[in-house]
């Protein structure tokens, strides 16, 4: 499903290069779970972000599904992205000024899908979320954990083939969390390959392997 080759992103700094990324090489197949652990600052993001195709590398090839990403049009990446990932960002991105429902409707958009369609779909993610009472509040209006959740709720709606996730229990509870990395488990064994980077031993565990990363390499 996806495989990284050489892949290295830098910054100057003083007229040297700061490597974020270095020479990374990754296969994931499809239905993988990975869970991406590694200090802050190891490029855990970065990698993450490559891989929902939202940063580019200075170097290095990505292939998704048999395509060559850092050689297609953006257009037809953006394409890419909203036909196949779903991704669950550790600061939310929600849109400020479009409610709950919007927020998880807005992904749908993309898709064509009758308003009846969207309509049932966005339904179905408020109820499973408990949120049905949210549904016309605005992000300003949740605390950090509802945030998180309406973010989840998003990137399920599309039903993805891949789920990417940045921290996705950061702001929740236990309770809450728990029920979030139960609900991956399952889509995974639905078949939703998914890979996530957190610093949670026990959420790395839901996961079938492990990859460490230290100073931009993996370990």
């Amino acid at each position: 499903m996806i495989k990284l080759q050489n892949i290295f992103k830098w910054y100057h700094v003083g007229g040297t290069r700061s490597y974020v990324l270095k020479d990374i090489n990754l296969e994931v197949d499809p239905g993988d779970f990975i869970s991406i652990m590694g200090p802050s600052g190891s490029g855990k993001s970065t990698l993450l972000n490559l891989l929902g195709m939202l940063d580019m590398p200075d170097e290095g090839k990505y292939y998704f599904m048999e395509e060559d990403v850092f050689a297609l049009k953006a257009k037809r990446r953006t394409a890419l992205f909203q036909s196949h990932i779903g991704y669950v960002f550790q600061s939310y991105h929600l849109i400020d000024d479009l409610t709950v429902y919007e927020n998880i409707e807005t992904p749908l958009l993309y898709k064509d899908l009758p308003g009846k369609e969207r309509k049932a779909i966005v339904a179905d993610m408020l109820d499973r979320f408990g949120i049905v009472g949210k549904k016309d509040l605005f992000p300003s209006q949740l605390s950090g954990g509802q945030q998180q959740i309406v973010g989840i709720a998003r990137a399920l709606a599309t039903s993805p083939t891949l789920l990417l996730a940045d921290e996705p229990t950061g702001n929740l509870n236990s309770k809450q969390g728990e029920e979030i990395m139960q609900l991956f488990k399952q889509l995974n064994e639905e078949g939703v390959t998914i890979i996530q980077v957190t610093h949670s031993e026990k959420n790395a565990e839901y996961g079938k392997r492990t990859i460490h990363m230290l100073d931009g390499q993996l370990r």
